[in-house]
């Protein structure tokens, strides 16, 4: 290894183009030489918000929120926008007389870290003056919280019971750079919402963003006199140090070979300081975390003083691992974070001083042609690079190591896709019939998305009994469907299972696929692993796999010591069963019978079916599936308990995630008869008693 390490070659623009006799090696000009955390932690709280970048332009965005509608605020990372612009407003008294500033965020961790440090900072209560909402789990008084965090997701839910979102005066947007599905709904609607209520004010906060196309979009003045607009913007400039970027001289065969030696040469070569590394997804992550501690034990045996700590960073991850990289190490120890994007905005982990980029990331993409929804490796945006390369410029000089040439680089598109234009939409139609809003195509989007997605997910929607011929939401069902905070497959499954008679097992199957990696795999005891969850498996499939492992959980008393034994997510299985109590809560509001199957699996199965029935596809001669839409091959996922054995003739599945292959998650074998017999808008019985597909006819 040490020796293939030397062929990567790294360059920085502006100095000498690397001829091919004078190649420049990783090790280049060195900086500071000892990692700075906070600069300011002996001071008191007080002091250190005063030394926030942000804290000079205090008046400045008061002055803006009391003159203008919107406030667009370009903040860079760091700046402190976040957890000091909601307290600005509560002490300017903008959350008097109950009222409520709220503040968005699009990830659920980064909605309950900046809740706990606005609380912190405040000296109260998390829950209390200051709280959070997100899915399956509130922290707030409605008497008592003035500042709340909530997911964007939420708030839009908050609108079907208060479509003015009267407790609000103002709202800040904030990461509204990243362009969720929710948060472009949330835009469209609050631009609605601001006409009937001038006294709402909204906040768009980002680190980078198209300032004018916000601006545009939410300036209600249309007579063309500038003093009469009703958006203002502001710049704020970050706490940041210069960053020094480096491509690599040539191409990378192997971006995941090449992190491991661009990690090992900066660990031989640069003065200390913290490791960044950004992949693509949870498999790439753990492979890269195995591959360092076996080249950081190889070097500890050598004798290097210097120590590698590795750790992980992804979504899926249980909480206290994620909490491990924000601990301080000693100075004998480089601490390497290897993680997803979750890191480029949502977090910040002090003490990094180099950013390795991969230059891609994992997106959600619809094709709908296909009606397929898969979780794609696609490269980076411009402004994303960027965004990693700020993480190394947060505490002192920075290094970025990117893992692509400069000539690509300058190929990447300027900014992501918003998730508007490449996402399934059943969800969001479903939602803003819900909102009252009929005529979605000529709702107000900030990027409106392709046709024939909109037509997809309203066929969907009828097929799944949530609108009638008319495009409108059928009364109980699509209502009721509205109200889950969950895909309106789920929905329509959980709705349905007080007919199948089995309610009690479908809520529990619910739950538990709303958590990721429910078993774990340690990276050195994966055959004890596979030998423990083999014991769960049934030949029906993983969602029913997924009711054994819960339902085992709770015949040992929600033991800890158990999972540990069998393998299993202690801290996700905990939360399956707040999920399931809420699931539950919601189907009694419904009236949906509450019954068990008594050990049946058939009618679980058909319940299942009924939900998912456009997620099916049946063997080819090739060993492989095809979709009975449109004939696209797909594959069975690896961590599927299905994998490896006899594949089923029919089966559904809950996603799809395309790497080398399409490959199925979450997959059930399934009978061809109940396609037909549970989706009649959807299949038909061919005459030659194969199945076809109302839409396409001949498959």
């Amino acid at each position: 290894m040490a020796g293939s390490r030397s062929m990567l070659k790294f360059w920085k623009p502006g100095s000498d183009a690397p001829a091919i006799s004078e190649e420049r090696e990783l090790n280049t000009e060195t900086i500071g030489s000892t990692a700075v955390f906070n600069p300011y932690i002996a001071l008191s709280i007080e002091k250190q918000r005063q030394k926030l970048p942000v804290f000079k332009h205090r008046n400045n965005i008061l002055y803006l929120v009391e003159n203008f509608q919107t406030v667009i605020i370009v903040g860079e990372t760091g700046c402190g926008k976040t957890t000091q612009i909601p307290q600005y407003l509560l002490e300017a008294g903008w959350a008097a007389e109950g009222r409520v500033v709220g503040v968005t965020q699009p990830r659920r961790v980064a909605a309950v870290s900046v809740a706990s440090r606005v609380a912190e900072e405040r000296g109260a209560r998390l829950g209390h003056e200051v709280g959070y909402t997100i899915r399956f789990d509130d922290c707030s008084d409605p008497q008592a919280t003035r500042i709340k965090f909530l997911t964007d997701g939420m708030l839009v839910r908050e609108m079907m019971a208060d479509p003015l979102l009267k407790k609000y005066s103002v709202l800040m947007l904030d990461e509204a750079h990243e362009r969720t599905l929710c948060t472009d709904i949330a835009i469209g609607l609050l631009k609605k919402i601001q006409k009937k209520r001038r006294d709402l004010r909204l906040i768009v906060a980002s680190a980078t963003l198209d300032a004018k196309k916000f601006h545009q979009f939410f300036n209600l003045n249309e007579s063309g006199d500038p003093t009469k607009d009703t958006c203002g913007i502001l710049t704020v400039e970050g706490r940041t140090f210069p960053v020094d970027i480096f491509y690599t001289v040539s191409p990378v065969p192997d971006y995941v070979k090449a992190t491991v030696e661009t990690v090992m040469k900066i660990h031989e070569t640069e003065d200390n300081g913290d490791v960044l590394v950004f992949l693509t997804g949870q498999d790439e992550v753990e492979k890269v975390v195995l591959l360092l501690k076996d080249q950081a034990r190889s070097l500890s045996r050598q004798g290097m003083k210097k120590h590698l700590r590795v750790l992980p960073m992804y979504s899926g991850l249980p909480y206290a691992e994620q909490m491990k990289v924000f601990e301080r190490v000693p100075a004998t120890v480089r601490k390497v974070v290897v993680a997803t994007n979750i890191a480029e905005t949502s977090i910040t982990i002090n003490g990094i001083v180099f950013v390795i980029d991969c230059a891609f990331v994992k997106l959600r993409a619809y094709n709908p042609s296909t009606a397929i929804e898969s979780l794609v490796v696609t490269p980076i945006s411009k402004a994303s690079a960027s965004q990693r390369a700020g993480r190394a410029g947060r505490n002192r000089p920075g290094k970025c190591f990117r893992l692509y040439t400069e000539e690509d680089f300058e190929k990447l598109p300027s900014s992501t896709v918003p998730e508007m234009q490449r996402t399934n939409l059943a969800p969001v139609i479903l939602q803003l019939k819900a909102l009252g809003i009929d005529n979605v195509l000529r709702f107000s989007f900030l990027s409106p998305p392709p046709a024939q997605t909109m037509v997809q997910a309203l066929e969907l929607l009828y097929a799944l009994g949530g609108l009638d011929n008319y495009g409108r939401l059928t009364d109980p069902m699509g209502i009721r469907m509205a109200e889950f905070p969950l895909s309106p497959m789920f929905a329509k499954m959980l709705l349905e299972s007080g007919n199948f008679g089995c309610s009690k097992e479908i809520v529990t199957i619910a739950a538990m696929m709303q958590i990721q990696n429910i078993f774990v795999v340690p990276p050195n005891q994966k055959k004890a692993a596979a030998r423990e969850h083999r014991k769960f498996a049934v030949a029906e499939g993983d969602h029913l796999t997924m009711l054994n492992v819960y339902e085992a959980y709770m015949k040992h008393q929600k033991s800890s010591q158990w999972c540990q034994q069998h393998y299993l997510n202690y801290k996700g299985l905990q939360r399956a069963a707040t999920v399931r109590e809420q699931l539950r809560r919601l189907m009694s509001k419904f009236k949906v019978p509450w019954t068990s199957s008594e050990g049946d699996p058939d009618v679980i199965l058909r319940c299942i079916v009924s939900g998912f029935f456009s997620n099916a596809a049946r063997i080819h001669h090739s060993g492989s599936y095809r979709t009975l839409r449109d004939d696209r091959e797909l594959h069975i996922h690896p961590t599927s308990v299905l994998y490896g054995e006899k594949p089923p003739k029919w089966v559904v599945f809950n996603e799809v995630v395309q790497t080398s292959k399409y490959f199925m998650r979450d997959v059930t074998a399934v009978e061809s008869s109940w396609l037909v017999e549970l989706a009649p808008h959807f299949y038909k019985q061919a005459k030659h008693g194969s199945l076809g597909s109302k839409r396409s006819r001949v498959l």
